[in-house]
């Protein structure tokens, strides 16, 4: 199979990182809560829909791109992979900052639309933002926020990996990895609003105002603790001896 030169690598991730946070972050902040002008009914399709917004968003694009890219579309999942050995370290960079520009560009597209509705603030709402404490859905603090986002992000690492695995069934991985994304977001979203992805947090954060960037810090650094935690066990885990660097699929460079 023909490598892709790195600026199609590149836009394939820009691509899937910019609809991940467009539809996931987009599904919070336009449909989560929608009531009726006339009695006030609820026509939201609450925490769930987010959750399945979330998941579709990237089996979506893992199909669509990502045979280009290897569809990271969350630097998280590119450093746990490069711990891994699944990808080079010298990808690393490239990666990141092309996912950190898509999901803020998402960001500003979700922002434009969001402004279309009269009395709309980005801050007030919290624009989808992750935090804890007096920013957390469920008033969760500090330790259970770091908690969660090191966890969760290690076992969504442990999916990908799994999935994309030479010994697992071919054609299936964006199956598994956008439901465990679906999962991850019906447990936490109470938790911290789930970030399991540094992108996806300062996609909107920049837009949230004073108070979500003070917290964003979290949602950069527990998200990558918990992958290089998956990236560096899963070879011993599963009884590899050593890492593969795998040539196909969803998780992978090609």
């Amino acid at each position: 199979m023909d490598t892709p030169p790195m600026r199609a690598v590149l836009g394939a991730e820009f691509l899937g990182t910019f609809w991940l946070v467009l539809a996931g972050c987009g599904s919070a902040v336009l449909a989560a809560k929608f009531l009726t002008p006339d009695d006030g009914t609820q026509l939201g399709i609450g925490f769930v829909g987010v959750s399945l917004a979330f998941g579709l968003a990237v089996l979506t694009m893992a199909y669509a791109v990502g045979h280009i890219s290897g569809g990271h579309f969350n630097p998280a999942v590119t450093v746990g992979l490069a711990v891994a050995g699944r990808i080079g370290w010298r990808l690393v960079p490239s990666y990141v900052i092309t996912q950190v520009v898509a999901a803020s560009v998402a960001g500003a597209v979700l922002l434009a639309i969001a402004s279309g509705t009269g009395g709309f603030d980005a801050v007030e709402s919290g624009f989808a933002s992750n935090g804890y404490g007096e920013r957390s859905p469920g008033g969760y603090g500090l330790v259970a926020a770091l908690v969660t986002e090191v966890v969760f992000t290690a076992m969504f690492l442990y999916i990908i990996l799994g999935a994309t695995d030479d010994r697992a069934p071919k054609g299936f991985a964006p199956i598994a990895i956008g439901l465990g994304l679906t999962l991850i977001h019906l447990v936490t979203i109470p938790v911290t609003n789930t970030s399991v992805n540094p992108a996806r947090s300062l996609g909107v954060a920049w837009f949230a105002g004073g108070d979500a960037l003070s917290q964003v810090w979290l949602f950069v650094v527990a998200p990558l603790v918990g992958a290089a935690i998956a990236g560096a066990s899963y070879a011993a885990i599963t009884g590899l001896r050593k890492a593969p660097r795998v040539t196909e699929g969803i998780a992978n460079n090609p």
